[in-house]
């Protein structure tokens, strides 16, 4: 995640503990992140699904992005105190 956040990446992954990372133990979150809550059919699906957010213009910079199938959900990102 620090890495991420230097760099300003947006981290895509199947791992549903970067939500308990960033609100509950408030580590420095990185510029977006885009948790995805399916098991990919085949391996091209998560780049597909990727592709499909930005042609619809779906933001994923300052949010945490939770996508399965037939919907997404988004939350704002808290920011960094200091």
């Amino acid at each position: 995640m620090r890495l991420a956040r230097d760099e300003a990446r947006i981290i895509v992954t199947f791992d549903r503990d970067y939500g308990e990372l960033v609100y509950r133990r408030r580590l420095p979150a990185p510029t977006g992140v885009l948790y995805l809550r399916f098991l990919p059919a085949f391996p091209r699906e998560p780049a597909d699904y990727l592709a499909r957010l930005i042609a619809d213009g779906i933001a994923l910079e300052g949010k945490f992005t939770t996508g399965d199938r037939e919907r997404i959900r988004q939350r704002p990102l808290p920011r960094e105190q200091g």
